[in-house]
C-alpha cells in the first residue's frame, strides 16, 4: 500500500486529523464564481485506479487522450493508470465554503486505504470558510465492477466535433474497414519461469533485446528478435522470449485484451490511438463481435481491462516504427507483460520513416558503432544521495487548469 495519493505533486488537505498529519503542503485551485473551467486530470500512478470527484460539482466530460467525447455530466469518474480526461466544471455554488477535490483508490478495502486518499481544495475567490464535513462518497462496489464498466462504456466519441480538423472525427468510419489481423492477448497471474517470478502475454514473458529492434533491421542483424508472437494464447508452458508482433503497414488490426488476473489492468499502445469498441465480463469469443460499437467508440491510447473480463480495440496501422504494447501497472510491465509491434513500409522509396538521428545510441551487437556523445549535463554524486527513511511511496494524479470561459 502506498503512503498517499499526490495531486499536482502535493499531499492531502487535512480533512481528518486522525488520518492526515499536520504540516503537509496541499494543492489549492483558485476559481471565480460563475466561470467555467477546463480541468484536465491524469492518473500518472504506477498501479492503482483512482476515482476523481469534486464536492457538489458536476464534471462535464469533453475530451480524453486527444479525442473529443460526447459531452456528459458525471459526479465522479474512474481514471485508470495512464489515462487522462478533460472536464468542463461550472463554478455554480454559493461559495459558503471551499470544496474538496478528491482522488481515491478504487477496488480496494476502503477502511484500510482511507489514509491514502488524495485531497485538494477548490477555493472560490468569495469563499466564506474552509471546506468541512465528510469527503464526497466514492462508488461502493469493491466486489462488483459493473458500475465502473458501464461508466467506461458510456464514454463515446463525438463524431460531429472536428476543431482544427477539416472534417469531423466521425468522417473516419472505422466500423466499415475490413480487419486484416487479429490478436487475442491474454494475461494471467504471475508465474515462475526458470526460477523467477514473471508475467506473460499469451504465455510469453518479454525479454528486451540488447540491440534496438529497428537498428537491428537497419544493419541486418538477425536473431535479435523473432516474429513468432502468437495470435492466440499458447497452450504449453510459459517462456521468456524477445518475440514481437509483425504488423502489416496500412493494415487494420483487432486486438482483444483478455484479463484473467484478479486486478484491473491498463494497456497502452505507443504511437497510436485505437478505437475501444467493446468490453464485457467473461471469456471473449467470436460471437462477442456482435456487441462491438462500430460507430462512436472512443479513440484513445490507454484502455482498462477489468479482472475476468475483456476489452476489444481496433487500430489502423498507419504509423511506421516499432511500438510498445504494455501493461501500465509497473510491476507487471517490469516482469514481462508487454510486447512490441513492428510496422514497416515495404516500399523501396520509404518516405514514412525518418532516418536515425546523428546522436543515436548504439548498444548490444552494434556497440562498436557508437561514437562519443556530447555531455550536456553532468550531475554531482550528491544529487543521487537520499535517506532511506525519507522515501515516500505514492500514487500520483496531475490536475491542471487549462482554460477559463465566461
Amino acid at each position: 500500500m502506498p503512503d498517499g495519493v499526490l495531486i499536482n505533486g502535493k499531499g492531502p488537505y487535512r480533512h481528518n486529523k486522525s488520518l492526515v498529519p499536520d504540516g503537509i503542503d496541499y494543492e489549492t485551485i483558485n476559481v471565480h464564481p460563475g466561470k467555467t473551467y477546463r480541468i484536465r486530470v491524469h492518473n500518472v500512478g504506477v498501479s492503482t485506479s483512482l476515482n476523481f470527484r469534486i464536492q457538489n460539482h458536476n464534471l462535464l466530460l469533453v475530451e480524453t487522450e486527444g479525442s473529443y467525447t460526447v459531452q456528459q455530466n458525471y459526479t465522479n469518474l474512474d481514471i485508470h493508470v495512464g489515462q487522462s480526461y478533460s472536464f468542463l466544471v461550472m463554478m455554480d455554488q454559493n461559495a459558503s465554503s471551499d470544496y474538496f477535490i478528491v482522488a481515491s483508490a478504487r477496488f480496494v478495502n476502503e477502511s484500510l486505504w482511507r489514509r491514502v486518499t488524495g485531497v485538494a481544495i477548490l477555493h472560490y475567490t468569495n469563499s466564506k470558510g474552509k471546506a468541512s464535513g465528510p469527503l464526497p462518497d466514492p462508488p461502493n462496489d469493491l466486489y462488483d465492477k459493473t458500475f465502473s464498466m458501464n461508466q467506461a462504456r458510456s464514454i463515446r466519441w463525438n463524431v460531429s466535433a472536428g476543431a482544427a480538423r477539416p472534417n469531423p472525427q466521425g468522417s473516419f468510419r472505422y466500423g466499415s474497414i475490413n480487419v486484416t489481423q487479429v490478436y487475442l492477448l491474454k494475461n494471467k497471474p504471475p508465474v515462475v519461469i526458470n526460477g523467477k517470478r514473471r508475467t506473460t502475454l499469451n504465455g510469453i514473458s518479454h525479454s528486451p533485446s540488447t540491440t534496438p529492434i529497428r537498428l537491428a533491421d537497419q544493419f541486418d542483424e538477425e536473431g535479435v528478435y523473432t516474429f513468432d508472437f502468437p495470435t492466440r494464447p499458447l497452450d504449453g508452458q510459459p517462456r521468456i522470449a524477445s518475440s514481437v508482433i509483425n504488423g502489416t503497414y496500412r493494415g487494420f488490426m483487432e486486438i482483444i485484451f483478455q484479463n484473467n488476473d484478479t486486478m484491473v489492468q491498463s494497456y497502452h499502445l505507443d504511437g497510436y490511438a485505437f478505437f475501444v469498441v467493446g468490453m464485457d465480463f467473461g471469456e471473449w469469443t467470436e460471437n462477442s463481435r456482435g456487441t462491438y460499437n462500430k460507430w462512436d467508440g472512443v479513440a484513445r491510447c490507454t484502455t482498462q481491462v477489468f479482472p475476468g473480463a475483456w476489452t476489444a480495440v481496433l487500430v489502423s496501422l498507419d504509423n511506421v516504427g516499432v511500438w510498445n504494447v504494455r501493461a501500465e501497472n509497473l510491476d507487471t510491465w517490469y516482469l514481462g507483460q508487454e510486447t512490441y509491434m513492428r510496422v514497416v513500409n515495404p516500399e523501396q522509396t520509404n518516405k514514412t520513416e525518418l532516418a536515425p538521428p546523428d546522436n543515436v545510441l548504439y548498444c548490444g551487437r552494434l556497440e562498436s558503432k557508437q561514437t562519443p556523445q556530447t555531455v550536456h549535463h553532468q550531475a554531482s554524486s550528491a544529487s543521487f544521495v537520499y535517506s532511506a527513511d525519507k522515501i515516500f511511496t505514492s500514487l500520483m494524479m496531475l490536475l491542471t487548469i487549462a482554460a477559463v470561459f465566461p
